[in-house]
């Protein structure tokens, strides 16, 4: 019976020890759970921080491969027209020779629609969108460079889809296009 008693407050704690905590139980302890990586616990020791390792180590998540080693078969930058003012450098990325170093980048402008960049796999599935409404220009074109594989497939440059427009279409909305 002791045995018994004994194994079953073994198995209890040691579930506890490796149970992760909610993220909940994270944000009480001072922790973004979705935000915390496993490598940022490892560091906690340089800072004289050991004693909140272990609550780190249960409340963050994986490391993936880094960013920056990360390619891409092809992106998507699309972007409106019409908000070029707001976002010039977009503009001025669009408007240089810059998109042509880029084979496997394709331009398309969607009506109303603030820059954004999707990621896509070789199947042409969209594995990342990311906002570069605060990108200047060098950091898109740096951002391409590091992040579209450099297999263009024998593509001379860069495309550019416009939004298609209905021409049997009487919208008064018509002439408002840029």
């Amino acid at each position: 019976m002791q045995k018994l008693v004994f194994f079953t407050l073994l198995a209890i704690g040691c579930q506890q020890i490796h149970a992760e905590f909610t993220a909940a139980d994270c944000r009480e302890l001072g922790f973004i759970k979705a935000q915390l990586m496993c490598s940022s616990c490892d560091k906690l020791d340089d800072f004289g921080l050991e004693t909140l390792k272990t609550p780190c180590k249960q409340c963050c998540t994986l490391d993936q491969q880094p960013a920056a080693q990360r390619t891409y078969a092809k992106a998507i930058l699309e972007v409106c027209t019409c908000k070029f003012r707001a976002y010039p450098q977009i503009q001025a990325f669009i408007q240089s020779g810059r998109p042509a170093k880029f084979p496997n980048l394709q331009i398309k402008y969607v009506r109303g629609l603030d820059p954004v960049v999707k990621l896509l796999d070789a199947a042409g599935k969209v594995q990342e969108t990311l906002s570069i409404t605060k990108w200047n220009t060098d950091t898109v074109e740096e951002f391409f460079e590091t992040h579209l594989s450099k297999d263009g497939k024998g593509k001379s440059s860069y495309s550019v889809v416009e939004e298609a427009v209905d021409d049997d279409d009487d919208d008064y909305l018509l002439t408002n296009k840029v």
